[in-house]
This record gives C-alpha cells, sequence and structure tokens, in this order.
C-alpha cells in the first residue's frame, strides 16, 4: 500500500481510476484500489450489517491487515455487536477499529439518549458522521459496501468518486451488484448472514430508528420509517453534504 499521500485532488484521482477501472468487476476494482497510487493509504467502512459479509470477504481475500472502521453508535442492535466480533474473527481481520462518539460530546449534545426523537439528523452527526470523520483522518480514501440497488441517492452511485468537502476518495466496488448477486456471493462462500435479516430486516441500522422491510419494499424502507430521511449522514446526498459538524467532535 502506498506510504505517501497522493498529490492530486480527489476528483482528479478518482477520474484517474474510473477512466482505467470503471468498468471492472468488484474483484477488479478492489484490486486496483488497493495497488493503484492515485488511492493511497485505504480503510474500510463497514456496519457489519446485511450484506457486510460479502465486501468484508473480498477485503478479506485481498488483505486482512486492512484497517476496518465500525461505528458503534451506542443504540446499534445487541445481535450487530455480536455479529460483527463474529464476522471479523471468522475472516481473520485483523486491524477492527471500533469508533464512538466521545463521552464529552455526547454529554453536551445527548446526555439522556434522546436526541434520534427530536433530531435524527443531529443524532447521526453526533454518533457516526463526526466520529467516522475524526477516524479518516490520516487516510487517503474509503471503500463502502454501497449499491446502486438499494434506491434513493444510490442509484448513480460511480464505483470510485470523490469525497465532497474532503482530500478523500471512496472506492464502491459492488455498486453494481445486485441483491441476488450479494445472495449469490454468500451462498458460495458460506459466510454468516446477519441474524436480523431472517427476521425481515434489508437494512440494519441503529435500534430505535430500524423496522423490518415489508414485502415489495426497497431494502432501505425500514430505515428511518415514516421521517423524510433515507442517509445517516456520511454519505453524499442529492449533490448536498450531508455531514453537519457536531461541537466537541471533529468534522
Amino acid at each position: 500500500m502506498p506510504l505517501e499521500a497522493p498529490p492530486h485532488s480527489a476528483t482528479a484521482r478518482a477520474a484517474a481510476l474510473t477512466s482505467r477501472h470503471g468498468h471492472a468487476d468488484a474483484a477488479a476494482l478492489l484490486d486496483a484500489a488497493l495497488t493503484a497510487p492515485e488511492a493511497g493509504r485505504l480503510a474500510v467502512v463497514s456496519s457489519f450489517g446485511a450484506e457486510s459479509a460479502v465486501l468484508l470477504h473480498l477485503v478479506a481475500q485481498r488483505d486482512r491487515s486492512l484497517p476496518v472502521l465500525f461505528i458503534d453508535t451506542e443504540m446499534l442492535f445487541p445481535e450487530t455487536l455480536t455479529y460483527q466480533a463474529d464476522l471479523a474473527a471468522n475472516l481473520g481481520l485483523t486491524d477492527i477499529r471500533i469508533i464512538r462518539v466521545s463521552e464529552a460530546a455526547k454529554a453536551a449534545r445527548d446526555p439522556d439518549g434522546q436526541l434520534h426523537k427530536t433530531d435524527p439528523d443531529a443524532c447521526c452527526a453526533l454518533r457516526k458522521s463526526a466520529p467516522l470523520q475524526a477516524a479518516l483522518a490520516g487516510f487517503d480514501g474509503w471503500i463502502t459496501g454501497r449499491k446502486r440497488y438499494q434506491g434513493g441517492v444510490r442509484e448513480s452511485l460511480a464505483p470510485f468518486e470523490a469525497d465532497p468537502g474532503t482530500d478523500r476518495i471512496k472506492i464502491n466496488p459492488l455498486a453494481a451488484w445486485r441483491a441476488e448477486d450479494a445472495r449469490a456471493y454468500m451462498d458460495r462462500h458460506a459466510l454468516p448472514r446477519h441474524p436480523l435479516v431472517a427476521r425481515g430486516f434489508g437494512s440494519i441500522g441503529c435500534m430505535p430508528c430500524t423496522t423490518p422491510v415489508r414485502p415489495g419494499e426497497d431494502p432501505r424502507a425500514g430505515r428511518w420509517r415514516g421521517q423524510d430521511k433515507t442517509e445517516c449522514g456520511i454519505h453524499f446526498e442529492n449533490g448536498t453534504l450531508v455531514r453537519p459538524n457536531v461541537e466537541g467532535e471533529a468534522a
């Protein structure tokens, strides 16, 4: 992995990678990301959710020491925490970094743990976006498991993109995958499922803000159900950076 930061802007680096590797399959995209000078120092960001095992298995086949950032909002399902530990051990991942909001920031902004009820965007900023941005300091890019079929703003997802407001790039090797591709891959490699999938959860986030998905709904329909909100804020949304600063945390 390159030790020096790439000299060009994130936009130029993403464009160069797209030009050379934009039509490659997931494995080749990931290989390019891990070896191309434009990519630089990378981390994987994983929720250890419904389909996370696919990306993590692809990574483990190439570099088990690659840093994997897992954001523990302290509102996750107990099943997610157990799955995270079990899957990491199963795949032999050696650098799992568990990211949490600082106690000082939590005491200042959400002392009673009820912020998600009154301002879910602020809760996501406090417990996810700001801690992740602090954890990504020192990296030139991050690898995600997002896919176009998940709907909403993800339908136009590119395999390589600039991370707005930063000098980092984001790499989405599974962007073109369909739900059946992920299921087939997990079956072929006997990868363990998140236990909540069997209970109808298509996308798994924090316990207060996640419900099962009904037949015919898109996989993320159970996230923030009934609210005008589809993303937690760590990704670019509708041409707008949805990563509000939170007092007491690095943005």
